[in-house]
């Protein structure tokens, strides 16, 4: 058991929270903003059974998982004894800076300092600092209580040690660390969904497809397989051959389509109310928040299915 502190109990926090609690840490939740930590366990003991009823928690009933959280009125007793720090205040350059020398200064020199940033490299806040090696990202999707995958990004002096650490702590609580070997904008995973998003803007912009029809394709074809799979199993798959006889059937066809792709649509104007009245015809803005809960348990249901057939089922 491991001591765990979460710096900012707010959306990204409180999921973290629960992640480590499951997987048997004990957690101090600390946010600068007064109410804050308070709301995230709040929000903790209303999540928890609803794991425990997919059979999310490890076998643990809720109220153990939930005695582990604890909230701290203040930073430097949140670490004191902390092994690992899971940082997740807003990302704005300057203060993730100065945050980062607090951190720095008064967590435990043995203590792994991890970010949940989306989008500021760990170079950029860290370069600093005293104890710049044992500094990296951890950058989850949310809310990682349910969606295991987590990117692990060094900066350019992050130690290996550390990387190691981290992955190993984050293993053992039930996540499935993504091990980048150099940082780079976006990370894998916005790289990844970026460039869907883009072409999916592109086709309703082009006037190829409309809102629902894009949303289709992916949510009832593409995401089948991508829900256990990634693309390059999919297409080592879909070849007789595997990944090299799929790449030889299909590279020239895929090379043609890159050309048309190299166009980037701004996402906002005209476009951007095409796009927003097609969606609220689907869904109502007043629905938006059931809807939420709607998706939070579809994904429950489905790391429940996963759980239960195994990361690998034999075929």
């Amino acid at each position: 058991m491991s001591n765990i502190a979460i710096i900012g109990a707010g959306l990204i926090g409180r999921a973290w929270a629960i992640v480590f609690a499951r997987g048997g840490h004990r957690v101090a939740l600390w946010d600068s903003q007064p109410g804050q930590a308070e709301a995230a366990l709040e929000f903790a003991a209303t999540v928890l059974p609803d794991l425990a009823a997919q059979g999310l928690l490890r076998g643990q009933p809720a109220d153990q998982v939930l005695a582990r959280l604890r909230v701290e009125p203040h930073v430097e007793a949140a670490l004191a004894d902390a092994h690992y720090v899971q940082e997740s205040t807003p990302e704005v350059l300057d203060s993730k800076r100065a945050v980062y020398a607090e951190l720095d200064r008064l967590a435990p020199g043995g203590a792994i300092l991890a970010s949940s940033t989306s989008a500021l490299l760990p170079s950029r806040f860290t370069d600093h600092l005293a104890g710049r090696e044992r500094c990296l990202v951890a950058h989850p999707i949310n809310p990682p209580y349910l969606v295991p995958a987590v990117e692990l990004v060094p900066a350019p002096w992050t130690s290996p040690q550390a990387m190691e650490q981290a992955r190993r702590l984050l293993a053992d609580a039930g996540q499935v660390p993504i091990m980048m070997r150099r940082e780079i904008d976006g990370f894998v995973m916005n790289r990844l969904q970026g460039a869907l998003l883009q072409e999916a803007f592109r086709l309703v912009a082009d006037g190829y497809a409309g809102v629902e029809d894009v949303d289709i394709g992916l949510r009832e074809g593409l995401a089948l397989r991508w829900s256990f799979m990634g693309p390059f199993e999919t297409i080592d798959l879909n070849a007789p051959g595997g990944v090299r006889d799929y790449a030889e059937r299909y590279e020239g066809m895929y090379a043609g389509l890159f050309e048309q792709m190299q166009r980037r649509v701004p996402w906002g104007g005209e476009l951007m109310d095409r796009i927003e009245a097609e969606r609220r015809e689907h869904l109502p803005a007043d629905e938006l928040a059931a809807r939420q809960l709607w998706r939070d348990r579809r994904l429950m249901a489905l790391a429940a299915h996963k759980q239960a057939v195994g990361g690998d089922p034999a075929p």
